[in-house]
């Protein structure tokens, strides 16, 4: 192979944003117990954080360096509408689970989901992902008694209904 690898766009930013939360997290291991000793609780963190900080410093150095490739683009090549789109919604689907609950985060997640990717109708969209939501519900929650977060949906009388509706008493 001749010639140098061509930097690929966003490349220097990713490797600045590696080499800050190295420095954060080299801080936060000084923190545990600073240089104290090399038996001390935050020695193995402080060396491996500090190995961090070298090696993104490094890479940083060495990318900066490397001459940027005019072909590819960040919107077209790397970082394209629909995966932006998901890292948002994922993203939402985390800040919105505690406070609301899984089931509604996960339905709202679902119905955007495949209404995006099938680019069927919102109630196909809605129909679907209540279906896949029933059925994850059933599987994780009730067969497997996986804890969810229950937010604004009052689980325990579902699951007290859905008791009540197996075992037949009237």
């Amino acid at each position: 192979m001749t010639g140098r690898r061509a930097r690929r766009p966003g490349e220097t930013v990713f490797t600045v944003v590696l080499l800050l939360v190295s420095l954060y997290l080299l801080w936060s291991a000084y923190g545990i117990a600073g240089f104290e000793s090399l038996s001390s609780p935050g020695a193995i963190p402080l060396a491996t954080t500090a190995a961090m900080v070298v090696t993104a410093a490094l890479v940083l150095l060495k990318t900066a360096q490397t001459p940027a490739n005019r072909e590819e683009t960040l919107k077209h090549d790397i970082l394209p509408p629909m995966i932006a789109i998901f890292a948002g919604l994922l993203i939402g689907y985390a800040l919105l689970l505690e406070p609301l609950g899984f089931l509604p985060t996960s339905f709202l997640f679902l119905t955007v989901a495949i209404r995006l990717l099938s680019k069927r109708s919102i109630i196909h969209a809605a129909l679907i992902a209540l279906f896949s939501l029933i059925l994850v519900y059933v599987l994780f929650r009730i067969v497997f008694t996986v804890l969810v977060p229950p937010g604004i949906v009052p689980e325990g009388e579902i699951l007290a209904w859905i008791r009540h509706l197996v075992s037949g008493k009237a």
